[in-house]
């Protein structure tokens, strides 16, 4: 069976676009990816939801895992966008072709309410790819809503799981009950919101798209050396941009721009149907971006 992911903070890239016809930016890329390596992730997740997966062509995906695969050598989580099996599989084999054996697990989403039809989607993509899974629930994405009983229900008969992404809210009580009832580790995500509670709750991590990355590695690691009161004053610089940039509607937009000003992406587009960021939010964010701990600029 693969192995299970390995705890700590997995940084979730965003894709950057360059230009008014919105075309994949490789070299903010790659500095992107280094500036993950540089700070200490324990592994990337490549087309996410923070990276517009949905959005890519076919090829724009190709490019995406190449420019990470050829740059860094750290562990890479790809994601699927497909909820049908046939969709995924398809997904599936271009990345099996581009990453191979650096495929640490592909993250699926969950699909149905009906633990019976998740474990039955999951056991196809992985007896077909061999990839190890990472099981993505998220409710705001997929439209599909599960019960955490049965989301255990469902792991359980997936021998292949390495991993659960848990983003149903309110994750601590979710991620508490899917640590004490599966041996695979569960990861937080939602931008690190909840960061705090979930780690408290038994998270291995997090595994989501922030501006400043630096801050959940911080977090993760003072709660392992020094427990919660260490983590959350690790955490508290970072949290007024966490909030900040949770805004429902734009924010990834906020992301990409509070990425742009650090200097590691050129332009800062988001593709439609994603929401641009209003520009009376621009001194916002340069005040919350100030206030970062001098380090991170």
């Amino acid at each position: 069976m693969p192995e299970k992911l390995a705890p700590g903070v997995w940084g979730v890239l965003a894709t950057p676009f360059l230009g008014s016809a919105l075309e994949v930016d490789e070299p903010s890329l790659v500095r992107l990816v280094e500036h993950y390596e540089r700070i200490g992730t324990t592994g990337l997740t490549v087309l996410g939801v923070f990276g517009e997966a949905a959005r890519l062509s076919t090829e724009e995906r190709r490019t995406v895992l190449e420019a990470v695969t050829d740059t860094v050598d750290l562990p890479l989580v790809v994601g699927v966008t497909g909820l049908a099996t046939a969709p995924v599989l398809e997904e599936a084999r271009l990345v099996r072709e581009v990453v191979g054996g650096r495929l640490a697990g592909l993250m699926v989403q969950v699909n149905s309410p009906d633990p019976q039809v998740v474990a039955a989607h999951l056991n196809a993509v992985h007896d077909v790819t061999g990839a190890g899974i990472v099981v993505q629930d998220y409710p705001e994405i997929s439209r599909v809503a599960i019960r955490t009983a049965d989301l255990v229900r469902a792991v359980h008969a997936v021998p292949s799981a390495v991993a659960v992404k848990a983003e149903a809210p309110p994750t601590p009580a979710a991620i508490a009950r899917l640590t004490a009832e599966l041996d695979i580790p569960v990861f937080g995500g939602l931008g690190g919101l909840g960061l705090l509670d979930e780690l408290a709750a038994g998270a291995a991590g997090a595994m989501t798209g922030f501006s400043c990355p630096e801050g959940l590695i911080a977090c993760v690691q003072a709660w392992r050396s020094g427990g919660h009161d260490a983590a959350r004053e690790a955490y508290l610089p970072y949290l007024p941009l966490v909030n900040f940039e949770a805004q429902a509607g734009i924010g990834l937009a906020l992301r990409k721009e509070a990425i742009r000003r650090r200097g590691l992406i050129m332009e800062s587009g988001v593709r439609p149907p994603a929401a641009q960021l209003p520009e009376v939010l621009v001194p916002q964010l340069e005040r919350h971006l100030a206030a970062l701990p001098k380090e991170v600029h």
